[in-house]
C-alpha cells in the first residue's frame, strides 16, 4: 500500500503540538539533543507539514533517518541558557485501517511464528528485527506464561493478539507513579500497574516469548474532554502502543492502554524495538545543576478535505 495522498481516503486530520521545556538551576552552556518528533509518513498516514523550532536558537542542526526508518534532528545550542524550549508542531492526515472484520479469521498464530524461522521474503525478513530482546523487553517465563492464556493452541493470530490488549487493560491498572522508564518487566507484571510505555512493552514482551515480532509505536492520540468542556491546550500527551505483524495485513496496531485496535485517533511519529529506540527527545548538556521538565501536547481534530 503507497503513502497516502492528501484528500486520498483520508479519514481524520489533525494538528499536533508538542512542547517539551527544561528550566535549570545554573547555567548550560552547551546542550546537544537527538529528536524523534516529525511524525512518520506510511501507508496509513502522511505528514501534510512539520516544523521545529528551539529557544534558545540552535546553532547547528542535521536531519537524518535512523535504523528503523524515523525521522531524526540532531541539534546542537551553544549560547549559554538557564531554560530550553523545543517546539515541534505538525498536520497529518489518517487513512483508514483494518477494522475487527479484516482481522477475524488469520492464520493461526504458531503457523506465524514457524514462517518467521522459514520465510524470506522482504516483509517477512524485516518482521525479523522485533522478534528477539531489546533494552527494555525481555522474555521470561511468566510472560510467556501470561500470553499463552490468550495464544491457545490453533487460535487466529489477530484474534488472539487483540484479546491479550484486552486481557491487559483489565488485569492492569493505570498508574503514573508506579513505574519509570528503567522499571523492568517483571516488575511490571508482578505489580499490574504502569503507564502506556509499560503496558506496550509488556505485550511486546509477550509476542516476542512465544516467538511472534511486535514493534513499538510511539506517538499520540486524540483525548475527549467531559461533556459539553472544551478540550484543554496541552492537556494531552505522548502515547504508545504496540504492532504485530500480520503475513496477510501487514503490520497491525493495537493499543492496551485502550483496550481497542488502532484506527484513526492515533497519530505515529515512529517505531522501534522498545522505547529506547524512539525517545522523543534524548541528549547531553554541559552544566545546568538540578533540572525540572514540563511536557504539554495538543491534539486538535481538522476538517477533512472538502470540509468547511
Amino acid at each position: 500500500m503507497s503513502d497516502p495522498t492528501p484528500g486520498a481516503d483520508v479519514c481524520a486530520r489533525y494538528r499536533v503540538v508538542h512542547e517539551t521545556r527544561y528550566a535549570y538551576q545554573s547555567t548550560v552552556s552547551l546542550s546537544q539533543q537527538y529528536l524523534h518528533m516529525t511524525p512518520r509518513s506510511f501507508a496509513f498516514q502522511a505528514t501534510e507539514s512539520h516544523l521545529i523550532w528551539l529557544d534558545p536558537p540552535v546553532s547547528d542542526s542535521q536531519e537524518g533517518i535512523d535504523y528503523f526508518g524515523n525521522h531524526t534532528r540532531h541539534v546542537a545550542l551553544t549560547q549559554p541558557h538557564d531554560s530550553l524550549l523545543v517546539h515541534a508542531e505538525s498536520t497529518v492526515a489518517l487513512r483508514p485501517r483494518p477494522g475487527l472484520a479484516q482481522i477475524a479469521g488469520t492464520l493461526p498464530w504458531e503457523s506465524v511464528r514457524d514462517m518467521m524461522g522459514k520465510e524470506k521474503s522482504a516483509a517477512t525478513l524485516e518482521a525479523c528485527r522485533y522478534l528477539y530482546t531489546s533494552p527494555h523487553v525481555t522474555v521470561f517465563p511468566e510472560l510467556e506464561a501470561y500470553a499463552r492464556h490468550s495464544y491457545t493452541p490453533g487460535r487466529p493470530q489477530l484474534d488472539a493478539a487483540l484479546d491479550l490488549t484486552q486481557r491487559i487493560f483489565d488485569d492492569f491498572e493505570f498508574d503514573s507513579k508506579a513505574t519509570e522508564i528503567s522499571t523492568p518487566l517483571e516488575q511490571v507484571l508482578r505489580n499490574r500497574r504502569g503507564v502506556c510505555q509499560d503496558f506496550a512493552q509488556l505485550m511486546i514482551g509477550c509476542l516476542r516469548s512465544i516467538g511472534l515480532p511486535a514493534r513499538y509505536m510511539s506517538g499520540y492520540i486524540l483525548t475527549h474532554p467531559p461533556a459539553g468542556k472544551p478540550r484543554l491546550v496541552g492537556a494531552d500527551a505522548s502515547h504508545a502502543w504496540v504492532s504485530v505483524f500480520c503475513p496477510v495485513l501487514g503490520w497491525v496496531d493495537f493499543d492496551p492502554t485502550n483496550r481497542c485496535l488502532v484506527q484513526h485517533e492515533h497519530i505515529t511519529l515512529g517505531w522501534g524495538r522498545d522505547f529506547s529506540d524512539v525517545t522523543p527527545m534524548r541528549g547531553i548538556v554541559l552544566g545546568g545543576g538540578m533540572q525540572t521538565l514540563a511536557v504539554e501536547v495538543t491534539v486538535t481534530p481538522l476538517p477533512l478535505p472538502g470540509e468547511a
